[in-house]
């Protein structure tokens, strides 16, 4: 299970915010001169309204969609896809990402020195994601009971143990089940899970390196990718550990991942710039190198938000946002554990509920379900303000089509968002609003001068697709 105790980063950002505010306000009253300082300050935070423009012939390329990458974490033992296979199918994944791989699913078995290995409850996950069109995205966590030197988080008594388990199941996805194009990711957030760094006794880079040992052993195998770390945020030092290690001792580093946790939006933008710019210092890297988010949320921990439109809108906002920038950014996570409690919501970071709830579609379901409707070719939109953030493209037929998600951390902004759609042939149209929580506008619209402008009236937290069809 995630461990919902740690990094309380939301609420340090908000009490350092504050401390800003008071330290400004303070700046103003002993120096006049400091007042227009303040002044700024409150003005960026009121932050700009939307007001989106659309050319309907400016197709920018093919909808990238990284929202299509699912991550489950370990909630139950054994889990399977197989009870919400229909639900989860109809989010198209490309990739679902697992951890727990070994403490979960009962893999290796003997003593030290002489392994034995058993893929049966594994192989019932891997023939579920087949059944959704999905390709394994294994965390290779946590560390088997029979080979750990204390609990599951803690090192190998002995390393070649580990190597021949990463060996033995890269040859079982890839080889036995000639999965292609499976990521092996080395652990799942080690800095937390283990107090792992990238120096000292428990040294992150001898578990990676012992990781890729293994996988430099396998034979007759699909291609894979293979690299890590999945730290709890995006740091400088862990990448460039990483990345020196790779070009130093020349060792296998397809991908680098991280994890992300923020209510704000711009934050998975800024972790891509920075990453970038950290990568240019190494050359040999920066052309194939892969960077993943593979988690990502408004909230590491158990938060109200993801019950209900709060966490529809920040999870469809944020996918906007990684749009062109991003290439896999898995949404976290797929299904609800099971609330000792016995509650059927619990902040649990499933967009579906436990089996014992049926497993039903939260609100994030719905409204990523409704982003995935969009069509295939991305077009120009222009416009997008603080909190309403979209998102448009063309679809199979021709339709026009635009994705609005406006976002506040508070649930008070509510917005009057104007619309502009230019560039269409003129003639009569059906304009169709429909929201993530089902309701849907439809009226008729005419163009005469190649531009059709309505407007959406989006109270907080609220996710929109609205498509134009001629008639």
């Amino acid at each position: 299970m995630r461990v919902t105790h740690y990094r309380q980063k939301n609420r340090i950002k908000l009490i350092a915010q504050g401390i800003v505010v008071l330290s400004l306000l303070v700046i103003a009253v002993i120096g006049g001169t400091q007042i227009q300082v303040v002044k700024e300050f409150f003005s960026r935070a009121s932050g700009e309204p939307a007001k989106i423009s659309v050319d309907a012939q400016k197709v920018v390329g093919v909808m990238p969609r990284p929202w299509r990458n699912l991550a489950q974490g370990g909630e139950d033992h054994a889990w399977r896809i197989q009870p919400i296979e229909n639900q989860v199918r109809a989010l198209h994944p490309t990739y679902i990402r697992i951890d727990h791989l070994y403490d979960f699913y009962d893999i290796v078995g003997g003593t030290p020195g002489n392994l034995t290995f058993d893929f049966s409850k594994l192989d019932l996950l891997l023939d579920d994601m087949k059944a959704v069109g999905a390709t394994p995205y294994i965390s290779l966590s946590y560390m088997p009971p029979v080979i750990s030197s204390g609990s599951i988080i803690d090192p190998p008594k002995n390393y070649a143990d580990w190597e021949l388990v990463v060996q033995r199941t890269i040859e079982h996805i890839s080889g036995t089940r000639r999965t292609p194009n499976v990521y092996y990711e080395v652990w799942n957030e080690p800095d937390l899970f283990g107090d792992w760094k990238y120096y000292g006794d428990r040294n992150y880079m001898s578990l990676y390196n012992a990781s890729a040992r293994g996988a430099a052993r396998v034979r007759g195998v699909q291609p894979f990718k293979f690299g890590g770390a999945a730290t709890t945020a995006l740091y400088k030092n862990w990448f460039d550990a990483l990345a020196k290690n790779a070009v130093t001792n020349n060792i296998r580093f397809d991908f680098f991942s991280w994890h992300r946790y923020d209510n704000d939006i711009d934050q998975y933008r800024d972790d891509m710039t920075n990453v970038r710019t950290w990568l240019q210092k190494y050359p040999t890297l920066e052309p194939s190198l892969e960077l993943h988010i593979t988690e990502w949320g408004h909230d590491s921990e158990n938060h109200p938000g993801y019950d209900g439109n709060y966490g529809a809108a920040h999870t469809v906002a944020g996918a906007i946002e990684m749009v062109g920038i991003v290439e896999r950014a898995f949404v976290f996570e797929i299904q609800d554990g099971k609330d000792p409690k016995g509650e059927r919501n619990w902040g649990r970071w499933g967009m579906l509920t436990h089996n014992d709830f049926g497993g039903t579609p939260k609100p994030r379901y719905t409204a990523l379900k409704l982003l995935d409707r969009i069509g295939t070719q991305r077009l120009q939109l222009l416009g997008k303000g603080s909190w309403v953030k979209g998102l448009a493209a063309k679809n199979d037929v021709g339709d026009t089509q635009i994705v609005l998600s406006n976002f506040d951390l508070y649930g008070q902004h509510s917005e009057a968002v104007p619309i502009t759609i230019k560039n269409l042939p003129n003639g009569s149209y059906t304009v169709t609003k429909e929201f993530h929580t089902g309701q849907v506008q439809s009226t008729a619209a005419s163009v005469s001068d190649g531009s059709l402008v309505t407007n959406i009236h989006m109270p907080a937290n609220t996710v929109v697709m609205i498509t134009i069809k001629k008639k």
